[in-house]
């Protein structure tokens, strides 16, 4: 199936707000209609926007720990597509990154998800990713995160894995005891084929 790499190609060569970048366009996205589990994100940060690599920095390190999956299977486009709410670095804001550009959803979301024909697991990843795909959710992230058994289980929203959410996973311990052994436990099913 080839269809797709028009669309791949045109995506990864947009400047559609390439003025107002910092750091200029560079779209980061790992993509295959053959992909089983979506990882819905933000926007790539500063380390993923050098290395061209999504999740290429200590938030990546923690989501495969959360999934249970080595580099090479969550770097495999087959089994993961990884398309964030903006593809590019949006640049550096008071507490964190700025939002995802509000051009690039728009512009590309909707194609490449119709590609995506395969996907039984959505995870999304943060309040621009669940507003997105959960808009009736409502609430704050640590609220949709607290109701991921009601999305179970097709889509299960996540906390940022940034290691400024660190007292936030403190100050959240269900997170670990029981969202994380069912998320890996689902991961599994899915790779596997069984879900």
């Amino acid at each position: 199936m080839t269809t797709f790499l028009p669309l791949l190609d045109e995506v990864r060569h947009c400047t559609l707000c390439a003025e107002a970048l910092p750091l200029g366009a560079r779209p980061i996205l790992q993509f295959h209609p053959d992909a089983r589990i979506l990882i819905a994100g933000q926007a790539p940060g500063r380390k993923t926007h050098a290395s061209g690599v999504p999740f290429a920095d200590a938030s990546g390190h923690r989501l495969r720990e959360w999934l249970g999956l080595p580099p090479e299977m969550f770097y495999d486009p087959h089994q993961i597509a990884i398309l964030p709410m903006g593809f590019c670095f949006p640049g550096d804001g008071k507490t964190g990154d700025l939002p995802p550009r509000p051009e690039c959803a728009p512009a590309w979301r909707a194609a490449l998800l119709r590609q995506l024909t395969r996907i039984r697991l959505t995870l999304v990843i943060g309040r621009y990713a669940q507003a997105y795909h959960l808009p009736h959710a409502g609430g704050s992230v640590t609220e949709v995160v607290r109701a991921w058994r009601d999305h179970w289980p097709a889509v299960i929203p996540l906390p940022h894995p940034s290691p400024r959410n660190n007292l936030w996973l403190r100050r959240n311990p269900w997170f670990g005891d029981e969202l994380l052994p069912a998320l890996r436990l689902r991961v599994t099913q899915v790779l596997d084929g069984e879900g």
